[in-house]
C-alpha cells in the first residue's frame, strides 16, 4: 500500500475542480497535511462557458490568471435571437479561459503550496468514527511537491507518477473531508446535499473562424423562448464555446435551443472539436454544509447562482473558506459564512430568476435599452455589485414593482 494511503492526513479534498484545489491549497499554506483526489486523469476537459468574473480573479493566484485567453469588453443581448443590442465596457468585465488549462493551473498551484495530488482515484465509500473519517478507494496515479511534469507524458518509473493500486476499505484516512466531487457527488450524498433546482448544460467548442467578425473581446448572450432558458458565446484563443441552459427534463428541447443558436450565430457550417453537457444544480436554503468532519463545497455543495448557473466564483469562494477552516478545525466557521454570504446570493438570484421566467421580454428590455440595466449587469460581471446587494438598492426595488406587473 503507497505511504499516501496509510498515513493519516489532515484534510483529504475528493475532487480537483476549482473548488477542491482551492480548499486543498488554502489548507496547505496554514500548515496541513493534505491529500487531493480526483477520479478523472488531469488534465481534462470539463463542460463549462469558462467566465470568470471579477470576484473570481481575486480568488487564484497570480499563476493561474495566465491561462485568461481573452477579456471582454463587449456583451451583446438578444431576445430568442432577435433584437440584437451591444453594450461596451471601458475595463473587461469577464476573462475567458478554457477549463482543462485553468483546472490544472489551480492543481499546479495546489501541489507546489505542499499538497499531494492523486488523479485517476475512485473514492468507493466513506465512513466517519469518533476519531476521523476513512476514505475506501481505488485507482490512482500520484503527484506530489516538485512534480513538475504533472500534465505530460512522463516515465511511469517516477515514482512521483506511477499508477498505483489502492484498493480495499481503510485506504485512506483523514482528520477533515472535503467533498468536491461535483452535482450528484458521493460526498455531496453523504452529507445530504438538496437541489432547488436542476439544469442541464450543453455545449460546443466551435473552431473559432476567421471572418473578420471580431471575435475576440466580446460575449453573446440570448434569453430564450422556454422559461428560464439563456444561451451563450465565449471566445477563446482558438474557439468559440457556444451553449444552452435549460431545466431538466426537456433533453430535446434543449439541443434544438443550441442548435437554433449556432445556426444563428451564422456557425451551422464551422467545425466543432467537442460538444458536451452537465448538470447544474443549486441549493435549497436549508440544504446541510456539513456532517460531522465532512463538509462540501463549490457544485458538491450545490453552490451556484440560480439566474445566470455561474458557478466557478461559488467554487473558488467556498472552497478558500472550506480550506482555512479545515487548516483550524472550525468547521462551523465555514458553515456560517457560507450561510451568511452566498446564501444571501443564491436567495436573491433565485427571486430574480423567477422574474426572468415570468418576463423574459422585460428584462431583456431593461438589460438592452436602459441606460442602468447594462451597468448593473457590467457591475456584477466586475465584481463591484453581487445580486444581494443589488435587491436591496431603490433602483431594484422600482424594477422589481415594474416587473411584478
Amino acid at each position: 500500500m503507497p505511504e499516501f494511503a496509510d498515513q493519516p492526513w489532515d484534510v483529504v479534498v475528493v475532487g480537483a475542480g476549482p473548488a477542491g484545489s482551492s480548499a486543498a491549497r488554502v489548507a496547505a499554506e496554514r500548515g496541513a497535511s493534505v491529500l487531493l483526489l480526483d477520479r478523472a486523469k488531469f488534465p481534462r476537459y470539463k463542460t463549462c462557458g469558462g467566465g470568470l468574473i471579477g470576484i473570481s480573479l481575486e480568488y487564484v493566484p497570480a499563476s493561474v490568471l495566465e491561462t485568461v485567453e481573452q477579456r471582454a469588453t463587449r456583451v451583446r443581448f438578444t431576445l430568442r435571437g432577435r433584437s440584437a443590442n451591444t453594450h461596451r465596457s471601458r475595463v473587461p468585465f469577464l476573462g475567458l479561459v478554457q477549463r482543462d488549462r485553468f483546472d490544472q493551473a489551480l492543481v499546479d498551484a495546489a501541489v507546489a503550496a505542499g499538497v499531494r495530488f492523486v488523479d485517476g482515484v475512485t473514492v468507493r465509500s466513506i465512513e466517519e468514527t469518533d476519531d476521523g473519517v476513512t476514505l475506501s478507494a481505488s485507482g490512482g496515479d500520484i503527484r506530489g511537491p516538485g512534480d513538475t511534469s504533472a500534465s505530460d507524458e512522463s516515465d511511469a518509473s517516477d515514482t512521483r507518477r506511477a499508477p498505483v493500486d489502492i484498493r480495499g476499505p481503510g485506504d485512506i484516512r483523514a482528520r477533515i473531508v472535503i467533498g468536491a466531487d461535483g452535482a450528484g457527488g458521493r460526498i455531496g450524498r453523504y452529507v445530504g446535499v438538496t437541489a432547488g433546482g436542476v439544469d442541464l448544460a450543453l455545449e460546443h467548442e466551435i473552431v473559432r473562424p476567421n471572418d473578420g467578425r471580431g471575435w475576440h473581446d466580446r460575449v453573446f448572450l440570448d434569453w430564450g423562448a422556454d422559461a428560464g432558458t439563456y444561451a451563450w458565446m465565449f471566445p477563446k484563443t482558438e474557439t468559440l464555446t457556444v451553449g444552452v441552459i435549460q431545466a431538466k427534463g426537456s433533453p430535446d428541447a434543449t439541443r434544438a435551443y443550441l442548435d437554433r443558436y449556432v445556426d444563428q450565430l451564422g456557425l451551422s457550417g464551422a467545425d466543432i472539436t467537442r460538444s458536451s453537457g452537465h448538470l447544474a444544480q443549486w441549493r435549497t436554503p436549508d440544504s446541510p454544509l456539513r456532517r460531522g468532519r465532512v463538509i462540501v463545497v463549490g457544485d458538491a455543495a450545490a453552490l451556484l447562482d440560480p439566474f445566470t448557473r455561474e458557478g466557478i466564483s461559488f467554487a473558488l469562494r467556498s472552497g478558500t473558506w472550506a480550506g482555512d477552516a479545515a487548516a483550524s478545525g472550525d468547521l462551523d466557521r465555514y458553515v456560517h459564512r457560507v450561510e451568511r454570504e452566498l446564501g444571501a446570493e443564491i436567495s436573491a438570484s433565485a427571486r430574480l430568476l423567477h422574474l426572468f421566467e415570468r418576463r423574459p421580454a422585460l428584462v431583456h428590455a431593461m438589460l438592452s435599452y436602459t441606460i442602468v440595466g447594462p451597468q448593473i449587469f457590467l457591475r456584477i460581471c466586475r465584481g463591484s455589485l453581487s445580486v444581494a446587494q443589488l435587491f436591496r438598492t431603490p433602483v431594484a426595488r422600482v424594477l422589481l414593482r415594474v416587473l411584478r406587473r
